[in-house]
């Protein structure tokens, strides 16, 4: 089993800067990627960015792209979310999530652990 607990959400002006960080506990051994969802209320589960551990690569949705940076710790089994210029429609619960198989990393139902989740508003 792995445990992924957040941290970093919180209030914001438009314009502003958060850094979101999930630490993965347990057998993180056969993990390949870490990664980043958010929900808003009335809205679908989507993927904001995911860090691969095979191969170092990295993914955005477009709506972040520029604005946000995903960065993994190995040593430390932390996935941060760097969010830059945030903007009122980013305001949502973001989610950290790890998988260990294929699929595209979008995907929700492809990922097998979640943490409980962090609250970001955005205020215009």
């Amino acid at each position: 089993q792995v445990q992924l607990v957040e941290s970093g959400g919180g209030s914001v002006q438009a314009g502003g800067s958060l850094k979101l960080s999930c630490v993965a506990s347990g057998y993180t051994d056969n993990l390949n990627s870490m990664g980043w969802f958010r929900q808003a209320p009335g809205k679908v589960r989507e993927g904001v960015a995911t860090a691969y551990t095979t191969n170092g690569r990295t993914y955005y949705a477009d709506s972040v792209k520029g604005r946000f940076t995903i960065s993994r710790d190995n040593a430390k089994n932390t996935v941060y979310l760097q969010m830059n210029d945030l903007k009122p429609e980013d305001t949502a619960m973001y989610y950290c999530a790890a998988k260990i198989g294929p699929g595209a990393w979008h995907i929700p139902q492809n990922y097998n652990y979640w943490g409980q989740g962090t609250q970001v508003t955005v205020s215009p």
